[in-house]
This record gives structure tokens, C-alpha cells and sequence, in this order.
């Protein structure tokens, strides 16, 4: 996952003389790939897009998504934009045709045409994951895919409580990996951090302006902690302050987190109180 903040955005690029720009909606099931971005000798998502759309375009074609979701993790409405010299006169059989070659894990949602200076990445206000855990003695067959087993019994109220103290504006350092590359800095505002029950289904709902290298995946690991009575709610204070990551915080698996939801244009203040509670 990687932060909607950047130290320095580069240069907007725009479409070629006489092309358009493209903003397409995407869903994928992450299981089967080394995450989005394109990897020397991977399979990934970015590169089955990209080879689709270079067989209907003739000519390399770029993606450029909101943000790079890492092996394994999954997404509901991921958004990317791209360039075409070529303008389609029917930007909707774009998505059609790279259905019919795309593998069954990847579907296109949405294609339409944008406004030549739309950047997926730094457009975006925000974002909203999910991390979803089957909390139950038997694993569900039907939830293998997009859900974490954890058999013991989970205190939801602790972890609730510590959800609580992690929404607003703070360091995330103690909840975040190196990435390897330059970030602006680990400080990010969480609106919603939500814990949410049916059944034995839990689902963590994370809504923020950014998210560090994963920090999706630890704030859950923590929240799993603390449900499991091995870290108390209240630590979550100290663990925070401490701004260090250390193996009090584990980062949960990859399979339970999906890429939700994508906000752009204006972003109120209450988004958190707007948002679902389904």
C-alpha cells in the first residue's frame, strides 16, 4: 500500500496531441498475483492490464493507479488513469474488450473518458480499506480467500476501545514498515477506524487521508492482539507515542485486506459520520 501524500509530486504529465485520457475502475482478487505494480518476471496486476491494453491499442500503454496494493491483497474499486493517441469513440467497450482477455481474478468496472490533468494518485483525498476476519472454531471454506481464521474467541469491545484511540491525526511509525523509498513522513489522519461485527464476521474498516507502507495490515494486527487479550487496549496510547515499530505490533496476513473505496473531489470533514455502517 502506498501513501496518498508524496514528498514531492512529480510533474503532471498530459495526454499526447490529439489523445485523451482514460479513468478506469478496476476489481481484482489478489490471491493469484505478486500485488499491483509491475515486477520483473511477476504476474501482477498492473502488467495483465497493461498487456491488454497494448494488444487493443497496438502500442505500449502505461497505468497509473491510486496506489500499489502488495501480494496477496485485494481490491473492490481500485482507480488508475492512461493515455491513448487514439481516442475511442466508446470508452465503455474499452472495459468490455479487456474483460474477454483479462483472467477472471481481474475485472474492469468502469472506463470513461477524464479531464486530460486527472491523476488517479494525487487527486485521490482519501481511501478506505477493509480487513476482514472469520472469527469462529471452523474456518469457512466460502471465506478462504478474503478473510483471516482466527479460531479463539475475539474480545470486540477491546478492541473497539483501542480502535478508538488510533482515529485521528497521529504518528504512524510504530504502525508502519520501511518502504525502501522516500516518504513525506509517517504523521496520517485516520476519520474512521471501525470494528464491525455479523456473526463470526469481523471487518475492520479503515478510512484515512493516506496510509504508510503497511499500516493497513499492522493496525489490524494489532486490533487482532488486542482482541486475543495479548496487548491492552490501552497500550495502544504508548505504542503510538513510542514511534517505533517493534514485534508488539504484528502485521496481520494479506488475504483479509481489500482496497474499498477511492474518494476524490471535495472530502468533508465528517466523512467518517457519512460513511455505511453496512
Amino acid at each position: 500500500m502506498s501513501d496518498l501524500i508524496a514528498a514531492a509530486a512529480p510533474p503532471r504529465t498530459r495526454p499526447p496531441p490529439g489523445g485523451c485520457r482514460y479513468r478506469m475502475t478496476l476489481a481484482y482478487d489478489g490471491t493469484d498475483f505478486s500485488g499491483w505494480q509491475v515486477q520483473p518476471d511477476k504476474r501482477t496486476v498492473q502488467g495483465e492490464v497493461e498487456t491488454g491494453l497494448q494488444h487493443l491499442a497496438g502500442a505500449v500503454v502505461h497505468l497509473h493507479s491510486c496506489g500499489r496494493t502488495d501480494a496477496g491483497v485485494h481490491a473492490r474499486a481500485q482507480v488508475a488513469h492512461f493515455d491513448l493517441a487514439a481516442p475511442w469513440k466508446t470508452p465503455g467497450k474499452i472495459g468490455q474488450a479487456l474483460n474477454a482477455r483479462l483472467p477472471d481474478s481481474i475485472r474492469v468496472l468502469t472506463v470513461r473518458r477524464t479531464r486530460p490533468g486527472f491523476h488517479a494518485r494525487y487527486d485521490a483525498q482519501g481511501k478506505q480499506y477493509r480487513y476482514s476476519i472469520w472469527n469462529a472454531p471452523v474456518a469457512c471454506p466460502l471465506h478462504r480467500r478474503q478473510t483471516l481464521h482466527v479460531w479463539r474467541p475475539l474480545d470486540v469491545a477491546a478492541m473497539r476501545q483501542a480502535a478508538a484511540l488510533l482515529e485521528g491525526q497521529h504518528d504512524f511509525a510504530s504502525f508502519s514498515a520501511n518502504p525502501g523509498r522516500e516518504i513525506s513522513g509517517t504523521v496520517r489522519t485516520l476519520w474512521q477506524l471501525a470494528v464491525r461485527q455479523q456473526g463470526p464476521l469481523l471487518t475492520l474498516a479503515v478510512v484515512g487521508d493516506g496510509f504508510l507502507y503497511k499500516m493497513v495490515r499492522s493496525l489490524a494486527g494489532h486490533l487482532i492482539r488486542v482482541g486475543l487479550g495479548a496487548v491492552a487496549a490501552d497500550e495502544t496510547h504508548a505504542i503510538l507515542a513510542a514511534r517505533v515499530r517493534t514485534a508488539r505490533v504484528e502485521t496481520a496476513p494479506p488475504h483479509g485486506l481489500c482496497l474499498w473505496t477511492i474518494y476524490y473531489g471535495a472530502l468533508p470533514a465528517t466523512v467518517h459520520k457519512s460513511l455505511p455502517k453496512a
